[in-house]
């Protein structure tokens, strides 16, 4: 029973560590590469790390210059999702572009 206890205490720990989340876009410095986004009513700044994993819907994003770019054209309150682990990035997610039918 104690190890069960202790494991899903890990388990939760864990989860609370890296949530995804949808954010609005504040502001990008290429220099420091720093991120700076509005979760509800506060503002916060990540740091993009070398192993950010960048994605268009579900489709990996290959080349992460180009993402990289997206950001310097992207308009002030653009949402997109974003996993972080404490200050860190480890994973954002653009909102997949739209089919015509």
């Amino acid at each position: 029973m104690r190890k069960f206890v202790l494991s899903a205490f890990a388990v939760a720990l864990t989860t609370a560590l890296a949530l995804a989340g949808e954010v609005n876009f504040v502001a990008y410095d290429k220099e420091k590469k720093e991120l700076k986004v509005k979760e509800g009513d506060k503002e916060k700044t990540y740091k993009l790390g070398d192993k950010v994993a960048f994605k268009n819907g579900d489709k990996d994003v290959k080349d992460k210059s180009k993402a990289m770019e997206r950001f310097e054209k992207m308009k002030t309150g653009a949402k997109f999702e974003l996993t972080a682990d404490k200050d860190e990035v480890t994973e954002i997610k653009f909102a997949a572009p739209k089919k015509d039918k």
